[in-house]
């Protein structure tokens, strides 16, 4: 499974019911009501996240990743 790029998994995140709280430089921040964490992900152009980021944010959200077919 390769990892998504930022972009994608800010889409997914958004789609599972996170929401943008803020953007500082390449980085954005996301909150979820009821759930006491914050993901920060990096969106830089055309740059897959990196794997071990990509497991801990999946984690860290509670979430499975749907596969290649989004």
């Amino acid at each position: 499974m390769t990892p998504p790029t930022g972009k994608e998994f800010c889409a997914f995140l958004e789609r599972n019911g996170w929401f943008l709280a803020r953007i500082r430089g390449s980085h954005h921040v996301y909150k979820k009501p009821g759930v006491n964490a914050l993901l920060t992900v990096p969106v830089q152009v055309h740059q897959p996240l990196k794997r071990g980021l990509f497991t801990a944010l999946l984690s860290l959200a509670g979430l499975e990743w749907p596969g290649p077919g989004l």
